[in-house]
């Protein structure tokens, strides 16, 4: 097959696009937040928190609306034995954006936090904050490979080009033009993106609708046709495995970095609030064309088309039915256009993770862990550098790692089970200390690489109740592959554990060192005793507090310096909320 020159070309205009507007918004917010005393480091990671409703609202629906969201959804939909049932993103991720909103955004933002990582740091201590950045740079890295991967897929379909050269090109636009402008033209690459996204799928839909191979999508969703009916059903024996996997999509897509980095770059706590409901809104509308597309895929006599009468899922090509679909029911140039739009998905879901990664490691682990006195240009530099290693990282992994989605799934089966739990205690909890953190840390990592993980080939040593063997042929290859799967739900009873073992460790630790059970020298943590000093505020306290004042913050882990404990917030973001809080020191006493 020859080279497309159309297509490449369509895929040149579309980056050199990304490129232009990613350049464009850096020059025009090169002193913003800098003029109002704000640090470059703080500026690149949440820019001048002056994001407003329109560019954020974009920028938090990119945030889930990528490239994996759209491919993952139509295959889903298309796969017999699953169908629309299963295509459980959508709604996953559109109700933990509400929950964010509802529950989360507001404490995070009004109290002034740079990074997700910052509130445990500043209870737990900087060495539980670099365990907990573990896996939360997992799940960024793996993300990033995971999409980029999948992009060198789609391009391989469409255009019949070197895959290895166009990831490698994506992969460099985007760390360009988020080392040049971080933030700003993170959240207005995407707003590009997302308009690319909905009009080349949109634009997609009624050429493939109509392509005489195609069957009526709505009798094949409750008939069979060529296959299984596209709607699916959930069994009775798998509706725990649904909802286990439903809870990991609601509740474990709340705790990144890359939703925070919006929630902290809104111009208030209320704007994060609205800005993560429309955000929902928004994944809900970007899942419709790709539910669309699954289903034409599973309404297709492929016998008619180009394709060849084997069917995809018989090849082992079920993930790529979206470029598929747009390859061999629409016209060359509908396809080139929806190859932009997967092309732009990908680049607007990478650069937000590669910028989240190296803004927890230039904050939470270079800076306020090893080097507290760092200049302002050091963080900058370092921030630079990590963007550049992370995106590299990525991009080898995406090209060598052929186990590159089952290595992000069990790391978001981990930032659900470890992070959620942990967020939910530091924010919500009062008490909880750094020795409750930790045995809730081991006691889910244990219960969840217990459970195993079919897609690494990681087998388990915890056998839960209603497993089963189950048999998997390769198609193309006729390999039997024999796996186990789990049909309790063992991630959230995991992250329940992790939950719960976190606030019994705190509270038996506490009643241990206070009762005199324990010695004080033993509190080798400085997690209870030193914090009920006569001099020094109980943490605790600072928990149920909307806002945290930088005269509170010092004297609140003696171990810290004063500076590093002031870094944790920018006094002039609180105004607004320091007025309004209903839990503010004139409410405390009520």
């Amino acid at each position: 097959m020859a080279i497309h020159v159309e297509g490449v070309a369509a895929i040149v205009i579309f980056y050199l696009l990304i490129l232009f507007v990613g350049i464009w918004a850096a020059w025009k917010n090169k002193n913003s937040g800098v003029e109002e005393g704000a640090d470059r480091s703080e500026t690149i990671m949440v820019g001048g928190r002056d994001i407003g409703l329109f560019v954020g609202a974009f920028t938090m629906t990119a945030t889930w609306v990528g490239g994996g969201y759209i491919n993952g959804t139509a295959e889903y939909v298309y796969l017999p034995g699953y169908g629309l049932a299963w295509a459980q993103a959508p709604f996953g991720y559109a109700m933990s954006l509400v929950l964010g909103g509802l529950f989360f955004a507001k404490p995070m933002r009004s109290r002034g936090y740079v990074t997700m990582l910052d509130p445990f740091q500043q209870l737990y201590g900087k060495r539980m904050g670099g365990l907990l950045f573990i896996p939360a740079l997992m799940g960024e890295i793996f993300w990033s490979a995971a999409i980029l991967s999948a992009l060198g897929a789609t391009l391989s379909v469409i255009v019949d080009i070197d895959i290895n050269m166009s990831v490698i090109i994506s992969a460099l636009i985007a760390i360009f033009y988020t080392l040049v402008g971080g933030v700003y033209s993170v959240a207005y690459t995407d707003v590009v993106q997302l308009f690319c996204i909905f009009v080349g799928l949109w634009i997609s839909v009624p050429f493939a609708l109509s392509n005489p191979a195609v069957s009526d999508i709505g009798v094949t969703a409750v008939k069979e046709l060529y296959q299984d009916p596209w709607l699916g059903q959930i069994e009775s024996t798998d509706k725990w495995m649904w909802a286990d996997n439903f809870c990991l999509l609601m509740l474990g897509g709340i705790p990144w970095q890359v939703y925070f980095q919006r929630v902290l770059s809104a111009s208030s706590a209320t704007y994060a609030q609205v800005l993560s409901f429309l955000a929902a809104f928004g994944c809900i509308v970007m899942a419709v064309p790709s539910v669309l597309i699954g289903a034409i895929g599973a309404s297709t006599d492929w016998n008619q088309t180009s394709y060849g009468p084997i069917p995809p899922m018989k090849k082992d090509e079920s993930e790529m039915i979206l470029p598929i679909v747009l390859q061999y029911l629409c016209p060359p140039y509908v396809s080139f256009f929806g190859l932009g739009a997967v092309s732009a998905a990908v680049m607007s879901s990478a650069d937000s993770s590669i910028l989240s990664a190296s803004s927890m490691f230039a904050r939470n682990i270079y800076q306020l862990a090893f080097r507290q006195s760092a200049s302002d240009s050091e963080i900058v530099w370092v921030m630079r550098i990590t963007i550049f290693v992370f995106g590299a990282l990525a991009t080898a992994m995406a090209l060598l790692t052929g186990t590159v989605y089952g290595l992000w799934y069990l790391s978001s089966d981990l930032v659900y089970v470890i992070i959620f739990p942990q967020l939910l205690s530091v924010l919500f909890v009062r008490g909880t200390n750094t020795y409750g953190s930790v045995a809730g840390y081991i006691f889910g990592l244990i219960l969840r690489i217990g459970g195993g993980e079919p897609y690494l080939k990681l087998p388990p040593f915890i056998y839960y109740p209603g497993w089963y063997i189950k048999e998997l042929v390769h198609h193309t290859t006729q390999e039997v592959e024999h796996l186990v799967v789990q049909k309790f739900p063992f991630k959230t009873v995991s992250m329940l554990a992790s939950f719960l073992g976190n606030v019994a460790f705190s509270y038996l630790f506490k009643y241990l060192f206070e009762s005199g059970t324990l010695s004080a020298k033993y509190d080798f943590l400085d997690a209870v005793v030193a914090k009920h000093s006569a001099e020094i505020m109980d943490r605790t306290t600072l928990v149920n507090r909307n806002i945290i004042g930088l005269n509170e913050m010092a004297p609140v882990r003696p171990r810290l310096s004063v500076t590093l404990a002031s870094t944790f917030t920018r006094k002039e973001t609180l105004t607004e909320e320091d007025e309004s809080s209903p839990e503010s020191p004139s409410h405390e006493n009520e």
